[in-house]
């Protein structure tokens, strides 16, 4: 059906972006409207990159706000699965055994807090990045500069590089591609699409990629059990999966290359485990909160969603897809250990550097390795099609967020009168050079942590994500907290983290059968314990600071924190605004072109979502009701009820998985 550009929308979320919640617009509108929703829920990629407003920074960054339950849930669960979860969890399976798969299920219970707990107070509080809702809420520009840029070195060292790292691992044992090669074909593949379709064109394209990887990595599965005979006969086998390739020195250290006793058990010894129950149950659940609760690219899907039970429904639904990659990627990585036990279990350094190119283990390959060898060429073709989709959706989903991060909260720091154009421009460029970064930092990934991928990027969120898990945590939490609290509390809890990561790195992490020289009082304590230390003096630091400096007072705080979050006050921001909308209205003025425009610049101004035409200005009435709109947490009372009961249902099930295996 044809959009009729000359009728009113009835809703303003179908005409408008907004960086919403202030008192000034920041973005034009769309000449035409965005689909309504009964079409906007079927088109493909091609037509959310034409119907979206990408010209604005609301329609590029947050898709207009007109996002539905099912590619929100879809796009979570895309977004958070990677190639690096197909690679680093199958071969942490295959090395370990399933306790691995309770990362993934942890995210049942943390997906709950978060639509529930945080995204009704990003949403009132109008914001479009999480450093943008810190300075809200603490005032001053250090916070926030401080989150972007640690968000942004998160996203290349344990995201992007681990990410095309894990992918080029598949295409190179699949095709036998130089691995440079694979990655830079890849990412022109994904920053073409993410460049030019913004938000909504990553999140359905999400939706499709999701089902893609389900599907063929159900049927590896299928393949992988028939092959060993079953459930039982599969856990037998692993248990005697040992290589038969070991030289005498190596013998004696049995433990390197023999399956875990508890290899089967989630829960495990709280002293000798490698991944520690105590740890398992707290340490991630921080780690949890700061990835799923105040990540950019997690947090802004649910931003993007048309009301607050959209944002429910499709936290919920990402919890149910979170269950698959126990069976989907452990499993299966367990299954490889078995038929190719004396390449995935390799433990002689010199026959594994034969088969993988690394000394120290070919854990990594544990998952390609299967794909290869096990599945006819039909399907292998399939699963090859998986890894490929699940690395441009989890690429294009952080290039799409980085780029957001970088254009609000740090080019705005440089040019403050920059025009929307601008903006748009500098985000687009950005993306340019954080897959030159990546590259580049690829080599580190490939030597980290004794090769096994998982262990490097768990460890490094470990000892830099929980101070920003703390600060939030508290901000919204507890109104007494204030900026010189969260700061200084940030900055220390970076300085202990950086302490640990860098002597680690320095000395090596080493492996079985040659550990480390590092000092134990450092690196001795197992990086989940060492993330619920540093939470809890991040947390002691920020609460010491608060109380002994000046609070901030209420009407700074409405709609932000938890207690105030019903206040229908008008909040007095600490901060003026960054983007200066009436300079940007005289850029756009003077850049309006007098003439129609050729061909080549119409085709260029359509490849990067500008408009044509100069936005019409938009009454105080309609800027109240704007706002109204793009800041309403309300629900119907029978969807209320319906998220809220599957919300229970969904704890339950994380439960009985949890005693099932633990």
């Amino acid at each position: 059906m044809p959009l009729d550009c000359g009728r009113k929308p009835e809703h303003p979320t179908q005409m408008w972006g907004k960086h919403a919640n202030s008192t000034k617009t920041k973005w034009a509108s769309n000449p035409c409207p965005l689909a309504p929703p009964s079409c906007s829920e079927t088109v493909t990629l091609f037509a959310a990159m034409l119907s979206t407003n990408r010209g604005t920074v609301g329609g590029f960054f947050l898709a207009g706000r007109s996002m539905v339950w099912w590619p929100i849930g879809a796009s979570l669960f895309a977004s958070n699965i990677g190639s690096g979860h197909f690679v680093g969890l199958a071969g942490t399976g295959a090395a370990a055994g399933i306790a691995i798969g309770g990362f993934e299920w942890n995210a049942l219970i943390v997906v709950i807090i978060l639509g529930w707990l945080f995204v009704p107070i990003y949403i009132k509080a109008g914001v479009v990045t999480m450093p943008e809702y810190l300075k809200k809420r603490f005032g001053g520009q250090r916070i926030r500069i401080y989150l972007s840029v640690l968000s942004l070195l998160l996203y290349i060292f344990t995201k992007i590089s681990a990410d095309m790292f894990s992918g080029a691992i598949f295409i190179n044992q699949a095709v036998k591609l130089n691995i440079y090669l694979a990655v830079v074909l890849l990412l022109l593949i994904t920053a073409l699409y993410t460049v030019t379709g913004g938000l909504a064109a990553v999140i359905y394209t999400d939706t499709l990629q999701t089902v893609i990887m389900v599907v063929g990595a159900f049927i590896l599965m299928g393949y992988g059990f028939n092959e060993v005979g079953g459930y039982e006969s599969f856990k037998e086998k692993y248990m005697n999966a040992i290589p038969s390739i070991i030289n005498e020195s190596i013998r004696e250290h049995e433990e390197c290359y023999t399956p875990r006793p508890d290899s089967f058990h989630i829960f495990r010894d709280p002293i000798t485990g490698d991944l520690p129950w105590p740890g398992l149950v707290f340490g991630l659940t921080i780690l949890a909160t700061w990835y799923w609760c105040t990540d950019q690219v997690i947090v802004q899907r649910c931003l993007s969603a048309k009301n607050m039970s959209h944002v429910k429904a499709g936290c919920i639904l990402c919890g149910y897809l979170k269950l698959l990659p126990m069976f989907l990627m452990v499993f299966p990585g367990m299954i490889s250990r078995i038929l190719y036990t004396d390449v995935v279990a390799c433990v002689d350094p010199d026959n594994c550097t034969e088969y993988c190119g690394t000394p120290v283990g070919c854990s990594n390959i544990a998952y390609p390795k299967i794909v290869v060898d096990l599945m006819p060429n039909g399907l292998r073709g399939l699963m090859l099609s998986v890894m490929l989709a699940s690395l441009m959706s989890s690429l294009t989903s952080i290039f799409n967020s980085a780029s957001t991060l970088f254009t609000m909260d740090i080019y705005t720091k440089v040019r403050r009168a920059a025009s929307e154009r601008e903006l748009m421009i500098a985000g687009r460029v950005f993306i340019l050079v954080l897959i030159g970064v990546s590259i580049a930092w690829i080599p580190i990934v490939q030597n980290a942590q004794s090769g096994q991928l998982f262990d490097y990027i768990q460890s490094v969120t470990s000892y830099l994500g929980p101070p920003i898990a703390a600060v939030f945590l508290l901000g919204i939490f507890c109104k007494r907290v204030n900026e010189p609290g969260a700061f200084y509390g940030l900055v220390l809890g970076l300085l202990i983290g950086l302490a640990r990561m860098l002597t680690e790195f320095g000395y090596g992490t080493g492996s079985c059968l040659n550990p480390s020289n590092c000092p134990k009082i450092i690196c001795g304590v197992h990086y989940l314990y060492f993330a619920l230390i540093l939470f809890g003096i991040t947390c002691v630091v920020v609460l010491s600071i608060s109380l002994m400096t000046k609070p901030i007072e209420d009407k700074h705080l409405y709609r932000l924190c938890w207690s105030l979050r019903n206040s229908t006050e008008e909040r007095v921001d600490l901060e003026a605004e960054d983007w200066n909308e009436e300079q940007n209205k005289k850029d756009m003025k003077i850049e309006e072109p007098t003439e129609e425009p050729g061909c080549c610049r119409k085709t260029f101004n359509w490849f990067c979502g500008f408009e044509q035409k100069t936005a019409p200005e938009l009454s105080p009435e309609e800027q109240a009701e704007l706002q109204k709109q793009l800041t309403d947490t309300s629900e119907q009372p029978l969807w209320r009820n319906v998220v809220n009961a599957n919300a229970i249902i969904l704890l339950a099930v994380a439960v009985f998985f949890y005693a099932f295996f633990g």
